[in-house]
């Protein structure tokens, strides 16, 4: 009995994951007039911890039809390193100072998503599976990276900051450590 038991709840795992897997590519429609005045997640945008406090501003920007992301300013808290360096990233990124680096590659946009992209976590130089979600106001940005499924991932919510943000404030901060 407990054998079947585990076998109906592999079965019932395997059909959610199939559930949410990608259907197989299909044509999709062009772009309509409605799509192209959509808002852009291009942009300076701000995330912040649970208590408000900012811990990253991030400029998106595309290029011929595709999304990356560059952090373009950290906000350590006392005594922390004010710009540290990715010692966990592979190749040109090893050791690069978190300040400048591009961490969202890929991003296509479909209307307000924007899918098959990858984002470095510059903590510990792991690269994920991501998406980015864009409010219909264009002010909020959720960016999801996952392993695998989008299912098991999470979730961050950026919100907009207009350009003039960056005046009197330095995009770089120093190469390097504190």
């Amino acid at each position: 009995m407990g054998t079947t038991r585990i076998a109906l709840g592999l079965i019932g795992a395997l059909a959610v994951l199939a559930a949410a897997a990608p259907l197989p590519a299909q044509e999709k429609e062009p772009k309509s007039e409605a799509t192209k005045s959509e808002p852009t997640a291009a942009g300076l945008w701000q995330q912040n911890d649970s208590s408000g406090r900012p811990l990253g501003w991030f400029q998106i920007n595309e290029r011929n039809g595709v999304f990356q992301g560059q952090i373009v300013k950290t906000f350590p808290k006392e005594g922390e390193v004010a710009n540290p360096l990715c010692t966990g990233c592979e190749g040109e990124k090893r050791n690069a100072p978190w300040v400048g680096l591009t961490f969202i590659t890929g991003m296509k946009r479909d209307g307000l998503t924007y899918e098959d992209g990858r984002i470095l976590d510059p903590r510990d130089g792991k690269v994920y599976r991501a998406t980015m979600k864009l409010s219909p106001d264009g002010q909020t940005l959720t960016v999801r990276g996952f392993v695998g499924v989008a299912l098991f991932g999470m979730d961050q919510s950026w919100q907009r900051l207009p350009e003039s943000a960056v005046t009197g404030s330095t995009r770089t901060q120093g190469r390097g450590q504190k």
